[in-house]
């Protein structure tokens, strides 16, 4: 594992060594099959142990109640965009928070299956910030409540979320769940795609709270729809079985380092190295504000985007890859997910000291 880089990539992104080292062991022969794992029938008593100890450790984790259901779906977390709505816009109305890239095009989506209120849009300040309660404008007739917790492209998270009171709190959490411990049943419904930290692409899991799931399928796509997922245990078809197998691998990994709360505690330290570093020089400009920070992806840039590309390739030849920042943003974008170890966050924090005393 000597030539392993730092790989700061939004998404897919890194594996601890650990999970990359069984996943490995595993490759040809899981367990003395004699198969891979994604080989195997999802079918079958070998695969089905994975699957139900992979619910039951995610279960644990989080700390999912009896009156919530674990799916596993296909299509990603830009698949839930239409499920969401499909499912849970029962008079046809829902409001949408506006913090990013993602939860607009989630907007976007729920728009062709019915109405959509913009509960607000922070887009006037290119979503450099998460707004407090007191100025969300949300509907008292909403199906739904629809944010997403942490926000890949501009850097923001939020760090509490809105009291919804009855009407569901809908989160896309695929940039930052399982980074800290999360209170579920404050949800009606968690979102997210596997492939930043819990494994690979493939999929998304579904949290949902159980009544949620009755709305007439009559016309809903099979594979779309909530309540056949859950009678079917998400399989209804083939289920991403490889996805599901590298995710309980991921989640053992976490229980072994001492769950959530020690998750967060990493996740923290490595955040606040970066940071503090940004905040005590002036060449990189941190794009955002402080108290909506992410602690999984930070952006900034440097003085121009010619700098910017430079900063990134030679960044790169030091085994700290994939730092460009996005499009709408550009810049860096330094994605610290779980499986980012600090040492990696250290060796990125002295390049920039060097690059910039190189350019001042």
């Amino acid at each position: 594992m000597n030539d392993r880089v730092y790989n700061f990539s939004a998404g897919p992104s890194m594996l601890a060594d650990e999970v990359i080292v069984k996943l490995r062991d595993d490759m040809l022969s899981y367990e003395g099959t004699g198969m891979s794992v994604m080989e195997m029938s999802h079918r079958s008593k070998v695969y089905l142990a994975i699957f139900e100890d992979c619910k039951a450790r995610l279960k644990r984790l989080l700390g999912i109640g009896e009156d919530y259901e674990v799916l596993f779906m296909h299509g990603g977390a830009t698949g839930q965009f239409s499920a969401v709505p499909l499912n849970l816009m029962k008079t046809g109305k829902a409001d949408y928070i506006i913090t990013g890239n993602f939860s607009k095009k989630a907007a976007e989506e729920a728009a062709k299956f019915g109405n959509v209120s913009i509960a607000y849009d922070s887009s006037e300040n290119n979503h450099s910030r998460i707004p407090s309660s007191d100025e969300l404008k949300l509907s008292a007739d909403a199906d739904y409540v629809h944010l997403c917790s942490n926000n890949t492209i501009f850097g923001t998270e939020w760090k509490t979320f809105p009291d919804t009171g009855s009407i569901p709190l809908v989160a896309d959490m695929s940039s930052d769940i399982l980074s800290r411990p999360v209170n579920v049943s404050d949800f009606g419904l968690i979102y997210a795609g596997a492939q930043k930290n819990m494994g690979i692409a493939g999929m998304a899991v579904v949290i949902i709270r159980k009544d949620l799931a009755v709305k007439d399928s009559s016309r809903m796509p099979v594979l779309y729809n909530y309540a056949v997922e859950i009678k079917n245990d998400s399989m209804y078809n083939t289920p991403s079985s490889y996805s599901i197998y590298v995710l309980d691998e991921v989640l053992k990994w976490i229980e072994s380092i001492g769950g959530l709360e020690e998750m967060e505690k990493r996740n923290r330290a490595k955040a606040a190295l970066l940071y503090d570093y940004l905040d005590s020089q002036n060449y990189y400009l941190p794009h955002a504000q402080k108290d909506s920070r992410s602690l999984m992806n930070v952006t900034f840039t440097t003085p121009d985007k010619d700098t910017d590309s430079e900063f990134a390739a030679r960044a790169a030849e030091r085994g700290l890859v994939n730092l460009k920042g996005h499009r709408l943003v550009g810049g860096i974008r330094a994605s610290i997910y779980n499986a980012m170890p600090i040492e990696g966050v250290r060796k990125l924090v002295d390049f920039m000291d060097e690059f910039a005393g190189e350019k001042r």
